[in-house]
């Protein structure tokens, strides 16, 4: 307690000047929310006399270190994510004096993609697990030892699938789409073994290491930050697949198409009723010390919460956003307003 006291005051002390040494909204993160933040801000920059806020794609968990970093104008004012703040983020973000809002502002699919020119992909979990993951049953059956996965095309694990090497494009671990994906796909289908379900309740940590492990033999390519680099490069490699986004797959539709998981579609529909099972929220992160000192953070969030921007026909959903609910809305409407910091994870 008494350090954080220290750090406010070390904090306001800093902050006093901040207004007058930069005068342009700071925000990092989500590479998945960056085309989402970059819209509400060009609208933001026509509709106000507030310049149109920087905004840069360092993926959720980089945004958050760099979020959680300090205060002042070498430091973000706004972070971006596609998974909520994780525990320790939290816990380091207090560490360092810094208080912020959370704002969840609509939810958004996990796709596998591959081209237009290839047959559609439709496949269940228990096949990501097997095709991706790091250790995985001898034989691909119930109760096999664990071994390395094996599996070297697609039709290993099922003569139904296609014939071809398992290619799969994808976001490094500092990305909240690969957290999102490793926790729904992957250990989605991990989970449907019933030997290595159990080890949750045994040892936790080793279940989570064995159902979202992904395997490093070439498979799964670490791809970085940038979506659009992998939609390319499925137009290149027509036997390849990409994990991003479910905007992505919208603005690109007339050359890649989203496979089929657990026979569900990745369609708008299908993510807002929560039957498509590769579905996540995502948020946007304020620090409070910052709002009111930078001009503009209220009026580019109250922007970000207008019904016009993210409620449903609004310009959010036309670029692959999907709407909450009205309650949710309100919600998180009224958060953005009042500002309360989140006061734990």
């Amino acid at each position: 307690m008494f350090k954080k006291i220290i750090l406010s005051l070390f904090a306001s002390l800093f902050l006093v000047n901040i207004a007058n040494s930069r005068d342009q909204i700071y925000v990092v993160g989500s590479s998945t929310v960056y085309p989402f933040a970059t819209v509400v801000a060009e609208t933001f920059g026509k509709k106000t006399e507030y310049k149109v806020p920087k905004i840069e794609s360092t993926g959720s968990g980089g945004g958050m270190k760099l979020f959680c970093k300090g205060l002042g104008t070498n430091h973000p004012d706004i972070t971006n994510a596609s998974r909520r703040v994780k525990k320790g983020e939290f816990i380091k973000c207090q560490d360092n004096g810094i208080d912020f809002v959370e704002l969840k502002v609509g939810y958004d699919g996990i796709v596998i993609a591959n081209s237009k020119k290839s047959p559609q992909l439709n496949v269940t979990k228990r096949q990501l697990f097997l095709a991706l993951g790091k250790m995985i049953p001898e034989g691909n059956k119930e109760g096999g030892k664990l071994v390395e996965n094996f599996n070297t095309k697609w039709s290993d694990i099922d003569p139904n699938l296609p014939n071809i090497k398992i290619e799969v494009l994808g976001p490094p671990p500092t990305s909240g789409t690969r957290d999102a994906f490793n926790e729904l796909a992957i250990e989605g289908g991990c989970k449907t073994f019933p030997e290595l379900k159990a080890i949750k309740k045994q040892d936790k940590k080793k279940y989570k290491a064995l159902c979202r492990g992904i395997r490093e033999d070439g498979a799964y390519i670490e791809a970085g930050e940038n979506d659009n680099l992998i939609v390319q490069k499925l137009t290149e490699n027509q036997n390849a697949f990409g994990v991003f986004g479910f905007s992505f797959l919208m603005e690109n539709e007339s050359i890649i198409q989203g496979s089929l998981v657990n026979d569900k579609a990745p369609t708008m529909e299908n993510i807002a009723d929560k039957s498509y099972g590769v579905s996540r929220p995502l948020y946007v992160y304020i620090k409070s010390a910052h709002v009111d000192i930078i001009p503009g953070i209220r009026e580019f969030i109250n922007e970000f919460t207008h019904e016009d921007t993210w409620g449903p026909g609004g310009i959010l959903e036309e670029r692959g956003l999907i709407p909450m609910p009205d309650a949710e809305r309100i919600k998180f409407s009224n958060d953005a307003k009042s500002m309360n910091a989140l006061a734990n994870r």
